[in-house]
């Protein structure tokens, strides 16, 4: 006889062993939307600590994921409905997915005994039960649940998997009824002690030497970062090399905020939108270090030679945690595959022992001090104009000022992305949260939310234009719920701004880009400010441009949710770049993006 049987792991359904392991992950917020499908997880979750925020559409809920997971550094948690629950998320979860942003999407489905019989919502036109196919050209791994005792093994390989290399959205797709199963939590308490995150890898001292031996004996030696520094939380390990090397920082537009925008030795933005200081700055680099970038297309002038990068011509050492981006735009001298943080750690190490009392200061320090004085002079009569619609200009700058130096910001598409990333500067590293690679119109104003539930002690402040704002009004309802203190400032220029402008000046007229009334005059669209009072915000029409900094102070002192609308004129932002697509439409060449 046995002296002793092990015990069997406390009893529970699927759904509260999931919150149980939520809650041991320190998952503090759920994004989603109820169904059918999850409400057996919700029932798991009422007594828990963790809070589902629910949302009045599912693309809300990613996009607000994704500004949590901008702001906490660790993958969100997003709840989804089966089959139009899963693609309404879908833009937001690729927008996540463009933008390396961690996040895991646990999806309910049809129950496993109704696979290929035609139940409620399945998605099965070519094969069955293939719902969680849907997500495979855009997450990390989508995983289709099949077994209740398999739950616990790829809950946890989700979140490694999230979180490390390179990071980014991965799926959980789970069928009704394996929710609903009672099992012993012996699979979850066997990974109960695993490790949280895994070590992410460096380089050693010898290729740190080769690198800054390298960019010692350049000429004219640049670092080009992107949105990796700060998903790795490199900013002040990159400032210090910059400042031991003494090295200009120019960046990508998910690298703007990775050093503040007021450091002596940072350029700016690269490619279409970035100014003539950048621009020539990287095409005169003898020796480009980049870390944590991908030389994306509107970051590097489509890849045209003359306008940001000269390559070959300029030699690249490339630091990356995702391999496939060394050398797949430009070739690479020096590739490393190391975490930016690590990497830069190993590099400061031996560019101060290489280096004890730091190197010179680099005379483009002056000259990045002379432009800036140049380029704020030149902007100067639009930052401070009276007119009214408002300048793009004027609006940037009321900001600025009133927003506080650690105050998150989050972006749309248009002027308060291309705008911001030129000429809005970020005092605090990780303070901007921008839609990148997806450029997804309608994420700033849910990620704003995410964003607030991350950091509710900081200001947050949604800049987006009357397009953007009108995709997904719907959050202010979970806002106003949550009591959360974000303003949200509407770009109103009745259009779609940029797109008209490209079609103008390439066909001669707006169709299908501007709203009903003139461009540019609001007063014939949505009255935004009425719109927020709906959902129980405060909303208030700015009516002239003396108006939006009392306006801004007042709505930050509030606490609360406030939408601002600010009629705005439709001017372009300047470009010293190329694009690609001016070429395709204008092959005879000498016509801008914009009308003008």
């Amino acid at each position: 006889m046995l002296a002793q049987t092990k015990a069997q792991g406390v009893t529970k359904t699927v759904a509260e062993h999931l919150v149980d392991f939520l809650e041991r992950r320190d998952v503090r917020h759920v994004f989603g939307l109820c169904g059918h499908t999850n409400i057996a997880v919700l029932a798991a979750m009422a007594d828990s600590p963790i809070d589902f925020v629910t949302v009045r559409h599912e693309q809300i809920a990613s996009h607000a994921a994704d500004g949590y997971a901008r702001v906490t550094g660790k993958a969100s948690v997003v709840l989804s409905h089966l089959s139009p629950g899963l693609t309404n998320c879908a833009t937001g979860v690729a927008n996540a997915a463009l933008d390396c942003i961690p996040m895991v999407v646990i999806a309910g489905d049809v129950p496993t005994h109704y696979y290929g019989k035609h139940p409620h919502q399945e998605v099965n036109l070519h094969a069955d039960a293939s719902q969680y196919e849907i997500y495979r050209p855009f997450v990390k791994r989508a995983w289709r649940v099949d077994r209740a005792d398999l739950m616990a093994d790829i809950l946890e390989k989700a979140f490694h998997l999230a979180e490390s290399g390179q990071p980014g959205p991965v799926l959980v797709n789970v069928p009704m009824d394996i929710f609903s199963e009672v099992i012993a939590s012996d699979s979850f308490d066997r990974i109960a002690s695993n490790t949280r995150s895994l070590i992410k890898p460096s380089i050693d001292d010898e290729t740190a030497q080769r690198i800054v031996d390298a960019l010692a004996q350049s000429d004219s030696p640049v670092l080009y970062v992107g949105g990796g520094i700060l998903l790795s939380d490199a900013s002040a390990e990159l400032e210090a090399f910059a400042d031991i090397m003494q090295i200009p920082i120019a960046h990508s537009l998910m690298g703007k905020g990775a050093v503040r925008d007021d450091h002596p030795l940072v350029l700016g933005m690269t490619g279409f939108w970035g100014t003539e200081l950048v621009n020539q700055a990287c095409l005169s680099a003898e020796t480009i270090l980049a870390i944590g970038t991908r030389f994306k297309e509107a970051d590097c002038s489509s890849w045209y030679p003359g306008y940001t990068f000269n390559v070959p011509g300029s030699k690249i050492i490339h630091i990356d945690i995702e391999p496939s981006e060394i050398g797949r735009n430009y070739p690479t001298e020096i590739g490393a595959v190391a975490d930016a943080k690590a990497a830069l750690t190993v590099l400061n190490r031996v560019a101060a022992k290489t280096f004890p009392k730091g190197r010179a200061v680099n005379p483009m320090a002056v000259k990045i001090t002379e432009f800036r004085k140049t380029f704020a002079a030149s902007n100067a009569k639009a930052a401070t104009s009276d007119a009214f619609p408002m300048m793009p200009e004027r609006i940037l700058a009321d900001v600025r000022r009133a927003l506080p130096v650690d105050g998150i910001l989050t972006t749309d598409v248009g002027w308060n992305k291309n705008g911001v990333g030129q000429q809005f500067d970020i005092l605090t590293p990780g303070s901007i949260l921008t839609p990148g690679g997806f450029a997804t119109m309608g994420f700033g104003p849910p990620a704003a939310i995410g964003a607030k539930l991350a950091a509710p002690e900081r200001t947050v402040l949604s800049l987006v234009g009357d397009g953007g704002f009108g995709q997904n009004p719907a959050m202010l309802a979970t806002a106003v719920e949550l009591e959360l203190g974000i303003v949200w400032l509407v770009m109103n220029n009745n259009a779609f701004g940029t797109i008209a402008g490209l079609q103008k000046a390439h066909y001669g007229l707006t169709y299908g880009t501007t709203f009903p009334g003139e461009a540019g005059a609001p007063a014939n669209g949505p009255d935004y400010a009425l719109i927020a009072q709906a959902y129980g915000a405060t909303g208030m029409r700015v009516d002239s441009a003396n108006a939006l900094l009392p306006a801004l102070e007042a709505a930050f002192a509030m606490n609360r949710p406030v939408v601002l609308d600010v009629a705005m004129i439709n001017n372009p932002t300047p470009t010293t770049g190329h694009w690609n697509i001016l070429d395709i439409y204008s092959p005879e060449g000498g016509i801008s993006h914009v009308s003008t």
